[in-house]
């Protein structure tokens, strides 16, 4: 019979008390506890209703496993939580303040990593540019510092990060875009909404020009770089109005791919109980326009890479025989028929641009697989 578990920060910030509203809800896991899942399911598969959102008194990052299975593409976490506090988010009541991961055993998880096959790590964090260290030397660095350790490692051909808040998207990080081959032309970069009094209202320290300005930066070192945000449509008193603002920031910026959102509050954030929540179906009808817009850019965006010539990581077998699927520099999926292997980076010439996916014609492939 199978198991319904509620995870997550929601989780963590509600406890118990989902079980109280869910019955069937037989596990309530806070982010915390992920390391203990198979203990937690035999548990509650012998009938016991399981709930753990304790914040661990070890440190974060000690109940990570040593090894584990890669494919060509990895994700390693080197840090965790967040210190922003934005009005819509839980997270740093669930996830705690920022904690940065040691250099040291990101470099050495790194490395298995990439022994274990990994071709391209994506380091991860809840604002991952705010990742701090000392190097083996004993210097400051911050991520850009780490990133270019890793672009060290003979083996490990692509370097990403996800994901980034404005405020810590510092020049360092910006020059090591236009420096570091390895780093993939692609940036995350968060901005929830284009209007300012609504960007202030939902406390994220920056304002539209701002984040234009670093977006500036970013195009100045590399100017093919692809660029991604977060976007949520009807937070508390978002006007008709304001809400153009951010579909005119969209136009503005031509992002090749987006995440967008309606609101939705959350238990004991201070934008659960403002005045003038929107409506349900005003959410619904703005978040299909937002969509709408960010489909055309990034339509676009696919289309203007035909005829390129990149490489492709391939990272799975397609649906037809000989076809197999990877991604681009751009993060793009890319398809095409031909010689490769799992693992392989395959000169691919773009030639055909769908909505979600390119298709190509393959050139040359690595010997690496």
């Amino acid at each position: 019979m199978p198991l319904i578990a509620v995870a997550g920060c929601v989780a963590q910030a509600e406890g118990e008390e989902i079980m109280n509203r869910a019955p069937s809800v037989k596990m309530v896991v806070g982010p915390q506890a992920y390391h203990r899942l198979p203990e937690m399911i035999r548990a509650a598969s012998a009938g016991a209703s399981v709930t753990d959102t304790d914040m661990p008194t070890i440190p974060k990052f000690d109940v990570l496993p040593k090894r584990r299975r890669s494919g060509p593409s990895a994700f390693l976490t080197v840090q965790e939580g967040c210190d922003k506090f934005c009005t819509y988010c839980v997270v740093p009541y669930t996830r705690g303040a920022e904690v940065s991961r040691p250099h040291a055993a990101l470099v050495d998880e790194a490395l298995r990593l990439v022994d274990a096959g990994a071709r391209e790590i994506t380091l991860l964090g809840q604002n991952v540019n705010a990742w701090t260290g000392e190097d083996a030397k004993g210097r400051s660095v911050g991520l850009e510092g780490l990133i270019r350790e890793l672009a060290a490692i003979p083996d490990l051909a692509r370097i990403r990060y996800t994901t980034s808040h404005p405020n810590d998207m510092g020049q360092g990080l910006i020059d090591a875009h236009g420096e570091i081959d390895k780093l993939m032309p692609f940036l995350h970069l968060p901005v929830q909404a284009g209007n300012d009094r609504v960007l202030k209202a939902m406390n994220r320290s920056h304002t539209v020009e701002s984040y234009l300005k670093i977006l500036d930066r970013v195009r100045a070192v590399r100017p093919d770089i692809a660029l991604s945000g977060d976007f949520i449509v009807g937070f508390p008193g978002e006007t008709e109005a304001e809400f153009a603002d951010t579909v005119a920031l969209i136009d503005a910026v031509g992002y090749a791919q987006c995440f967008s959102f309606k609101y939705s509050p959350r238990p004991g954030t201070p934008a659960a109980t403002m005045d003038d929540q929107i409506a349900p179906e005003v959410m619904d009808e703005r978040l299909q326009r937002l969509q709408a817009a960010v489909n055309v850019h990034q339509h676009a965006f696919n289309a203007a890479s035909v005829g390129r010539v990149c490489d492709v990581l391939v990272e799975r077998h397609g649906k037809r025989p000989g076809q197999w699927l990877g991604k681009s520099p751009w993060l793009q999926s890319v398809h095409f028929i031909g010689d490769g292997a799992i693992g392989q980076i395959v000169r691919v010439e773009l030639a055909s641009a769908g909505p979600n996916s390119l298709a190509g014609t393959p050139l040359t492939v690595d010997a690496a697989a």
